[in-house]
């Protein structure tokens, strides 16, 4: 199953008559969110299922938005794993966040920081041309 449509599917899942009010948001984090061509072309794919998609160069002022988001709204992020090894044990009780979704080189070093954070939800594994191959849900068998 492809990024694109596991985030649909959580955001599908997570929605019922409840929350209908809840909007979502990507949050992107990565010191080359921007720069890389292969982060704007999956940029660009994930804009067609949601309207929101924010990206952030420094975890700082990633960290400073977070806390400024309004309740209604839940946040989905994607992040390298240099940076997610730093931020999400930060930020993994925050209730708007819905789900991480984890992009590196290293799968094994990565998942062993993980392993103990629920919200993480997907592995996207790069080989050595930067170029996304494959991704596997942790979850998989459970979500």
């Amino acid at each position: 199953m492809n990024l694109r449509i596991h985030i649909e599917r959580t955001m599908t899942s997570k929605n019922d008559e409840k929350t209908a009010d809840i909007t979502y948001s990507i949050l992107w984090l990565d010191a080359s969110a921007n720069s890389s061509n292969d982060n704007r072309q999956a940029q660009n794919q994930l804009r067609s299922i949601i309207n929101h998609l924010k990206t952030f160069d420094d975890e700082h002022q990633f960290q400073e938005y977070i806390q400024t988001v309004s309740s209604h709204i839940r946040l989905v992020l994607i992040v390298n794993g240099r940076l997610g090894r730093s931020v999400v044990p930060r930020i993994h009780d925050n209730s708007q966040i819905v789900s991480i979704y984890v992009y590196c080189m290293d799968k094994k070093r990565n998942e062993q920081w993980a392993q103990n954070y629920s919200k993480v939800y997907y592995f996207i594994f790069i080989n050595n041309d930067f170029r996304f191959i494959s991704g596997k849900s942790r979850y998989s068998s459970t979500r």
